[in-house]
Formats: structure tokens, sequence, C-alpha cells
């Protein structure tokens, strides 16, 4: 994680960069796990440190406060997105290269279920200059959709406007969020397989027919 963004949000007294990426990732981890027995706002610094696997004071040469675990938290979730997504394809403007990317991303939601869930819940307590840069993020992992839409109406694949383009990436990312939000319920008649195949054919059955 050495996101300029991610520096001035989060500072650290430690200087090794690499060793930052090593504790915070521990951090993230030990807080994900504490996040979901107890939520955010019961959750203590102290309890988080404990999770994390090192002392208070320890924790706090690698963040401020504990929204800055919470921004930690978002911003790696989003990272594993742009990592996942950025591995695929977009070149040649197939249906293939969307439904692939489809797939990608809702097997990651599948294997982030808890981040996503907890992201969401407790954005709203970041500070403002995090809401922001969260907002900021969430919209480039629109973007990767966007992109490969574009690709395909250049290809003459499909015929759509930006407009349209802005609408279906849009769709698409938030599919893909209620497999986290609804899966206590869709699991129940649904593997993720046979949900991602599902909200791909409906996706893909809008987006090709679209102004027919």
């Amino acid at each position: 994680m050495n996101n300029n963004n991610e520096k001035i949000l989060v500072q650290s007294s430690v200087k090794d960069e690499s060793l930052i990426e090593i504790r915070r990732k521990q951090i993230v981890n030990g807080a994900l796990k504490l996040f979901k027995e107890k939520g955010f706002h019961r959750a203590t610094t102290r309890e988080i440190a404990k999770a994390a696997g090192f002392s208070i004071g320890t924790l706090y040469e690698y963040i401020r406060t504990k929204e800055d675990v919470l921004f930690l938290v978002c911003d790696n979730i989003y990272d594993q997105v742009m990592k996942r997504l950025s591995r695929i394809s977009t070149s040649s403007g197939t249906i293939e290269e969307l439904k692939e990317a489809i797939r990608q991303y809702f097997l990651l939601i599948d294997s982030m279920v808890d981040e996503f869930t907890i992201m969401y819940q407790e954005t709203k307590s970041l500070g403002k200059e995090a809401q922001q840069y969260v907002l900021k993020k969430e919209l480039e992992m629109t973007a990767l959709f966007e992109k490969i839409l574009k690709t395909l109406v250049h290809a003459g694949t499909i015929n759509m406007s930006n407009q349209e383009i802005y609408l279906a990436a849009n769709h698409i990312v938030v599919q893909g969020q209620s497999w986290a939000f609804r899966k206590w319920a869709l699991n129940k008649r649904f593997t993720i397989q046979d949900f991602t195949i599902a909200q791909t054919k409906m996706c893909l059955s809008g987006i090709i027919h679209y102004g027919e």
C-alpha cells in the first residue's frame, strides 16, 4: 500500500515502507475479524492491536486513530479489486472479456464478503477526506467496467452511448455487491457460480439488446 493519497490520510512514524505494508496488512486482517464480531464502534484500538498481534504502542506507530484502521480496510478492498480486474485483457472487444471481468469481480466479492459488508456499513464513520477518497476509489472500480464496455462499442460488438455505458457499469458493480449484502438469502438457492451465470446472463441481455 504505497498510494500517495493513503500516505496523506494515514500517517506513520515508521519510515520503512516495506515494514509499513506488512504491519498494515496485519492490522487489516485483525481488524476485520474484530469488526465482524463486535462492530466498528464497539471495537477498541487496544483490541485491534491485540487482534493484529502486537502492542497498542506498536499500533500507534502505523495509525493515528481507529478511523485510520477502517480506512485501511476500505483501501485494501479496492486494491484487491483493481489488481484482480487489471489483469484481465480488455483489448479485443469481445463479450467473453466482459463475462470474464464480471466473473472475476463476483468471485472476489465472494472471497471478501465480510470486508465489503463492513466497508459499506461503516464508511460513514470516516472523516470527510477519507470518505471522498473511498468514493473516488469506488468510481475507479466502476470505470474499469466502463473501459471494457467502451472497447466493445469501439469494436462494434455492442451499441451504447456513454450515458448508457456508465449506467451499465454501475449496474454490474451493484449486482456484484448485492452478493455480499444478500448472501444470507441468495446462497439458499445459488452458489456463487450459479449467481454469476444468472446475473451475467441478465446483464448481457440488457446490454446486447439495449435499444432494440
